[in-house]
């Protein structure tokens, strides 16, 4: 498969180690719009892990080439709606997710489960608390709202998620720390008078992930539409 990679960082270097292991040709890299533009060879699909203020230019290249392009990047998910028409309108294939490891989306449901379990019982605060190295510029994880997101579906005394705040009742609190090295840490607390109750993912690199993303494109190669880690691991 001839792949694209849009942001060649630390992640897009670790896409580029797997998807090179697995056999597949990069057929190029870009750091800014103005590489992504200069590249004229077609692909079978682009992996983008590159910054906010960049992924919606890069997200438009790829649908206006009809290069089916994999997303990991966070911190933009306000516009993710517009994205979403813009790929349908285009006839382009998109897929989005906070986190592409195998393992955090595990964690996810099982973060959903605990979340049910835990609806209505009486004394327990929950909370989400984030770990990353100090180059991750957003704040909170996409993985960490992700989570949030799933107790919020379930846990119906939480009618939001808010960052770093001493919070209203009826508020998530989200912890974002920033220390290295810390490939990304989360974990959900629900804490009481008389016990706690803790689930957590420790990530110790980023092999996981860029793997999980390089299996995605192999899957979504070919396709057209809007698809989830819910469509690829058929949860």
């Amino acid at each position: 498969m001839k792949l694209l990679i849009i942001g060649y960082g630390k992640m897009g270097k670790a896409v580029e180690s797997a998807a090179l292991q697995r056999g597949h040709t990069i057929i190029g890299k870009a750091d800014s719009y103005e590489d992504l533009a200069k590249i004229n060879l077609t692909a079978d699909a682009a992996i983008e892990f590159s910054q906010p203020d960049a992924v919606i230019r890069n997200l438009e290249f790829c649908f206006e080439k009809k290069i089916p392009v994999v997303c990991g990047t966070t911190g933009w998910l306000e516009k993710r709606k517009e994205i979403e028409s813009l790929c349908e309108k285009k006839g382009s294939a998109f897929f989005y997710a906070s986190n592409y490891s195998l393992g955090v989306n595990i964690f996810f449901k099982l973060n959903e489960y605990l979340a049910k379990l835990m609806n209505g019982r009486a004394g327990y605060e929950v909370s989400v608390v984030e770990t990353h190295h100090t180059q991750k510029r957003d704040a909170p994880s996409g993985t960490a709202i992700t989570l949030a997101e799933g107790i919020l579906k379930s846990h119906h005394s939480k009618k939001e998620w808010v960052l770093n705040e001493t919070p209203k009742p009826e508020a998530l609190v989200i912890k974002s720390f920033r220390i290295d090295p810390a490939p990304g840490t989360h974990e959900i607390h629900y804490r009481s008078a008389v016990d706690d109750i803790e689930i957590k993912h420790t990530a110790h690199s980023r092999e996981g992930f860029a793997l999980g993303a390089v299996l995605v494109a192999e899957w979504l190669a070919g396709k057209q539409g809007v698809y989830s880690m819910d469509d690829f691991l058929k949860f």
